[in-house]
This record gives C-alpha cells, sequence and structure tokens, in this order.
C-alpha cells in the first residue's frame, strides 16, 4: 500500500496539461491545475489501494462520485483532490459499518429442539425460525437434539460457548418440571437460561384410536373400568406436561392407568392409529390434524373453555371432570449470551409474532401463537412455576 501512495505523489508532480480553466483556494488564487484524467486517476489509485478494507458499494459510491466531479470540473486543483480524500475517507469508514451490518445480518442462529420433528416444540420452532429469517436476514438452523424428555437438548445449549447465537425452544417438561422431578437435570433451569420470548400457548387432548369403541370422554371412563387391562396412556415423554395431566385426569376420573412415554409425538401417533395403545394424551395441535383426517378420535380438550381451534370438541370440565392445564412453547439463551442480544432477538421474535401472515401460519398448524417480551416471558414462567411445582411434588413421581 505505502509503494501505491508513492506512485500516487509521483503522479502528482507530474506537469499538468495546458487547461484553460484553474482552480483557486476560493480568494482568487490560483493554484495547482490537474487535469480531469489525472484527478480521477488519482481517485482510482486510491480507491485501489484500500480495496480490501472497504465494502463494494462504497467503492461503486466513490467511483461515481469522482467520475461525476471530474465531468462537472475540467480541471481542478490539489486543494480539491485533497478535499476529495477526505471525502473517500468518510466513504470508506461507511463502507466499514456497511460491512458491520452485513457481517451481522449473516450470523448464524441455532435453534435447538429437545424432540422428534413432528411435535409441538419442533414445529413451533421451525415456524419461528422461518419468520426469523426473513426478519433478520439471519440464516436460522433448527437442530433436533432428543433424548430425556428434551433434557439432553438444555445440557447442550447450556454448555454452548459464549459468543454463539443459540437457542433453545423450551416448555415446562424442560424449565419446571424436570427440575422437580430429577436429581441431576444437568442444568439449573433458573440460572442457566434466560427467556427471550414466549411463542405458543397450547392445550392438552385426550385421544383414542378408532377401534377403541368410544366416542364421549364418559364412555372411555367406563371402557376403561370394564377392561383395566387396557387402561394404559400413551405420552410423548416421560416427565413432559401430557404424563402429569395424564395422571391428574386419570386420579380425577378414579381410573388407575399405567403412563407409556414415547420419544417423541411421532410414534405415539403410530402407536395409536395401529392400535398398539388405546388412549394418548398429547397436545391440541399435534393430534387435532389426524382426528380431522379421521384417524383418531380426540374426546376432549383441558382448556377452561372450548377450543378456538377445535370449537366442536368438548372440555374435560364439559365431561364431568374437573381438570383445566395449559402448556407453552417459548424460546430461551444460555446465561452466558449478552443482555443487549437477548433483547436484540427477543423483540424479533415478539415482533414476528405479531405479523399477521405469521399468525397465520401458527393457527394453520392448529397452534395458538403469542407474541411477548425477555421481560413478559419471565413473568409468565415465574407464574407457571408457582402453578406446576406444587403439582408435580404431590402427584409422588419419581422416574
Amino acid at each position: 500500500m505505502r509503494r501505491v501512495h508513492i506512485g500516487i505523489l509521483s503522479f502528482w508532480h507530474r506537469p499538468a496539461p495546458a487547461s484553460p480553466e484553474l482552480c483557486d483556494d476560493g480568494a482568487g488564487v490560483p493554484d495547482r491545475a490537474v487535469s480531469p484524467a489525472q484527478g480521477e486517476l488519482i481517485m482510482t489509485m486510491l480507491l485501489l489501494s484500500h480495496a480490501r478494507s472497504i465494502s463494494r458499494p462504497a467503492l461503486s459510491t466513490f467511483r461515481a462520485t469522482v467520475a461525476a466531479f471530474a465531468r462537472r470540473r475540467p480541471a481542478c486543483s490539489a486543494r480539491v483532490v485533497l478535499a476529495a480524500i477526505g471525502v473517500f475517507g468518510a466513504v470508506a469508514i461507511a463502507g466499514i459499518g456497511t460491512d458491520a451490518i452485513a457481517q451481522e445480518r449473516g450470523k448464524q442462529i441455532r435453534l435447538v429442539v429437545g424432540y422428534p420433528p413432528g411435535g409441538s416444540s419442533d414445529r413451533a420452532a421451525r415456524l419461528v425460525a422461518d419468520a426469523l429469517r426473513e426478519k433478520m436476514g439471519t440464516q436460522v438452523i433448527v437442530e433436533n437434539k432428543t433424548g430425556a424428555g428434551g433434557r439432553l437438548a438444555a445440557q447442550q445449549v447450556r454448555a454452548a460457548p459464549a459468543g454463539e447465537d443459540v437457542l433453545m425452544i423450551g416448555n415446562p417438561a424442560v424449565m419446571v418440571v424436570a427440575p422437580v422431578v430429577f436429581s441431576d437435570v444437568g442444568y439449573d433451569a433458573a440460572k442457566d437460561f434466560v427467556p427471550v420470548s414466549q411463542v405458543t400457548d397450547y392445550e392438552f387432548a385426550v385421544a383414542v384410536g378408532t377401534a377403541v369403541p368410544v366416542k364421549e370422554l364418559s364412555h372411555l371412563v367406563a371402557w376403561l373400568r370394564a377392561n383395566p387391562a387396557e387402561s394404559n396412556f400413551g405420552v410423548p415423554a416421560t416427565g413432559s406436561l401430557p404424563h402429569f395431566f395424564a395422571l391428574m385426569f386419570s386420579d380425577a376420573a378414579k381410573v388407575p392407568g399405567q403412563v407409556i412415554g414415547y420419544r417423541g409425538s411421532a410414534p405415539l401417533a403410530t402407536d395409536l392409529i395401529g392400535g398398539a395403545i388405546p388412549v394418548a394424551v398429547d397436545t391440541l395441535d399435534t393430534l387435532l390434524p389426524l382426528h380431522e383426517s379421521g384417524r383418531l378420535r380426540i374426546l376432549a380438550v383441558s382448556s377452561a373453555n372450548r377450543s378456538t381451534l377445535a370449537p366442536a370438541i368438548p372440555t374435560f370440565k364439559e365431561s364431568g371432570f374437573d381438570v383445566v392445564a395449559s402448556g407453552w412453547n417459548a424460546l430461551f439463551a444460555p446465561s452466558s449470551m449478552p443482555p443487549a442480544r437477548v433483547s436484540q432477538i427477543g423483540n424479533a421474535v415478539r415482533d414476528v409474532m405479531q405479523d399477521a401472515q405469521v399468525q397465520k401460519r401458527f393457527r394453520d398448524a392448529s397452534m395458538l401463537p403469542v407474541s411477548s417480551s425477555p421481560e413478559q416471558t419471565a413473568k409468565m414462567l415465574d407464574s407457571y412455576r408457582k402453578q406446576w411445582e406444587p403439582v408435580v411434588k404431590r402427584s409422588g413421581f419419581k422416574p
């Protein structure tokens, strides 16, 4: 770069061709004249000498400015050229800023899901990832890290290197239930993570395979009492919230039942449809498309009122059983993520979740969208812990 600058200075001291127009310093004093060709060449050499330090947009902008200036002024002074060099510096700085923004926009975000593809958490994560790509111009990679009811994913995210943009889509099973029922989950739900944004609410539902001869919840209870060997409730994961809701329903219905945990909603649905298990408890959004296609039957939903997603299906309370519950999906970051970055991503998620088109995508996927800031998500989580931790403890569940 030093040799290029010396070449520019040598060129500068060559005699300029005669020109009828000279520049002055603003006080009528003529100054060293430079031909248009010389002026543009000097600027081009400067551009080449800094080509690696500024962005393509900055190079293009400055080149166009120099060309326009040369066309307007047939000759110019050394002072004017030096002033143009100052402009070059400003454009170079702007170019560096442009590069920094582009680098930030190109930064990758990993979104870790603790369950196999097809379940509620996975589908919510993929819809959020699509919306964030459009909003932030950032690559968002959804990664399924299955096992241990979502706890392996939490352990992985907790241990993520500082500075990495990694998020986890968490639910009550990972953030509320597991820390109560397991002696060592491999993370501290309250200290190792910070809330980013809640994205969905969901209800639970009880469903039966088409071979089970019942169409109402009261009929199912009578059938289970008459067939105690069939009193098995499949749930997407041991220790999940559907697991505890199944226990709540079993207690309310006075039907002793065994809860069988699966590795996700997809294998559970497969067994329910195939008749390997008679009853399943899962999230409404997961079971609803299969209900609507006639491959299984949902008998009741866990919300206090009928779900807007399935207004024809009665609630448990309507069916004579006083059990009400709901769950959620929310994004969490490792506590090592800088607060400013948490707020940036959290507010971006909140904004996309307010978009009408994004909300439609969630509803089309049988999910209830939620728009929530990091602070609102933290308050929701605190309230949920106070509600559910006593329930889990009273259940006496031990893995």
